[in-house]
């Protein structure tokens, strides 16, 4: 029951969707709860069954928010690698505005790297993730923003201690401590033009607020009432990983808690098109593919693509603190400057 609950702990605060399906294995699969939620009839990659490293993309999609039923765009991208032999667990927060070549386009398409969600859901943003780091990408769970709310309502709220105002659609949350029910929550996630740290600042603020909820599902009340907000859940949870792959993972992986690092990937603002963009250096990005290939037990190896090569053509725009302007002529690309994504 320990292992299990530090196994739980661990993942709530990488992502509250990844936990409660990793949590529902402690519940034997129950099969009105899991039958709600979509999970994958086949398996994608075998290296859960095999006791391999793997890596998980994280996708926290914008549908639900604001009236929203399209599928929306993935405004929380985090790539999270798992190592049995090394007992470790790496997590890469990716900005919402990373350029990125958008993958299987039929012709070269940069966008920010949340709009691959919304052009080919899952797939595309795996494909996307794994080409811009040069990293494989096994799985994926996405969980859209309501979901967000109604966990936080299903443990009565929760507390936060915010260094600023935060104010959204109609909704503000003063600086200083605040109780916060499930709408307040996703208000307090979501803002990010007010915060002088911009994403990396929402960042933060959804870390917190996954932490919060962390304190109060672990208490007894809540967690052995997880089947009931699971089943709640479902359709705002999909994933490619099978039911017997979620009930495996607690099994297989128990002991990887012992080392858990997080990181996120430091990037520069670009104009482009006129539209706002967060490029990554060349430097940045090999360093993190470094890392994330170690800890999947890979051997290092050079970034080779379309990021990289416009980066070598925009010297000057790394080189000078103040410089906006990011060069992208000489490289046959469509651009999109919609300030949506």
């Amino acid at each position: 029951m320990k292992k299990f609950l530090k196994f739980l702990l661990m993942f709530v605060l990488v992502f509250v969707g990844f936990c409660l399906l990793v949590a529902f294995a402690f519940y034997r699969m129950n099969e009105n709860a899991l039958g709600a939620m979509n999970t994958s009839a086949e398996s994608v990659s075998n290296k859960i069954d095999t006791d391999q490293p793997f890596s998980i993309l994280l996708l926290g999609a914008d549908t639900g928010a604001d009236g929203r039923t399209d599928r929306g765009n993935s405004d929380t991208i985090m790539l999270v690698t798992v190592n049995p032999h090394k007992d470790r667990v790496s997590i890469c927060s990716i900005p919402r505005d990373t350029m990125a070549e958008i993958a299987d386009q039929k012709s070269p398409n940069v966008q920010k790297i949340n709009a691959a969600y919304n052009i080919g859901t899952s797939p595309v943003a795996k494909d996307t993730v794994s080409n811009l780091l040069n990293v494989p990408v096994d799985y994926t769970v996405a969980i859209n923003m309501e979901a967000l709310e109604k966990t936080v309502n299903f443990v009565g709220g929760i507390d936060v201690n915010s260094n600023m105002k935060v104010s959204y659609d109609g909704i503000t949350v003063p600086k200083g401590k605040s109780h916060l029910n499930g709408i307040e929550a996703l208000t307090y996630s979501r803002m990010r033009y007010q915060d002088p740290n911009g994403d990396y600042g929402r960042q933060l603020r959804q870390q917190q607020i996954l932490e919060q909820i962390v304190g109060k599902l672990k208490q007894p009340q809540y967690l052995f009432r997880l089947p009931q907000l699971l089943k709640s859940l479902g359709p705002d949870v999909n994933t490619d990983l099978t039911s017997t792959q979620i009930a495996e993972i607690p099994i297989r992986y128990h002991s990887t808690d012992k080392n858990v690092s997080s990181e996120q990937m430091k990037e520069k603002t670009a104009w482009i098109n006129g539209s706002s963009y967060q490029v990554a250096s060349t430097s940045v990005l090999q360093n993190t593919s470094n890392k994330l290939r170690v800890s999947l037990n890979l051997p290092k190896a050079n970034l080779d693509n379309t990021e990289t090569k416009l980066n070598l053509m925009n010297s000057d725009f790394f080189s000078e603190p103040n410089n906006t302007n990011y060069n992208t002529d000489g490289l046959d690309l469509t651009y999109y400057s919609d300030n949506t994504y």
